[in-house]
């Protein structure tokens, strides 16, 4: 699936649109920034509530397709700055992280 039918499946506020033809293989439910890197598997879904620049410095390390900010979590002005600059697709919903990629997770598979 890719990120454009993840957004119409999902009704995600769109928040950037980075690469919207990239593929989405998996979900990934993670906070912890470090742990995010050397785990999250590359073209995932990644569900946070970590909106600022390092988490899409995070998402352009692990290879992320797209960043979904739960539970209407807020994300700053130089983390937008950096998604546009890095060409990463910024995501938000108001489901808690497990609904949200739950939902996906069905869609994908």
């Amino acid at each position: 699936m890719k990120v454009k039918d993840l957004v119409q499946k999902t009704n995600c506020e769109v928040i950037n649109e980075g690469d919207f033809e990239r593929e989405v293989g998996s979900v990934y439910c993670c906070d912890l920034l470090s742990w995010v890197m050397g785990r999250a598997p590359a073209d995932s879904a990644w569900f946070t509530v970590m909106g600022n620049m390092n988490a899409i410095a995070v998402a352009v390390l692990a290879d992320i397709s797209a960043v979904i900010l739960v539970e209407g979590a807020a994300v700053d002005q130089p983390a937008i700055a950096k998604a546009i600059q890095q060409n990463i697709n910024i995501l938000r919903t108001n489901k808690t992280a497990f609904e949200a990629a739950l939902q996906v997770h069905e869609c994908i598979n």
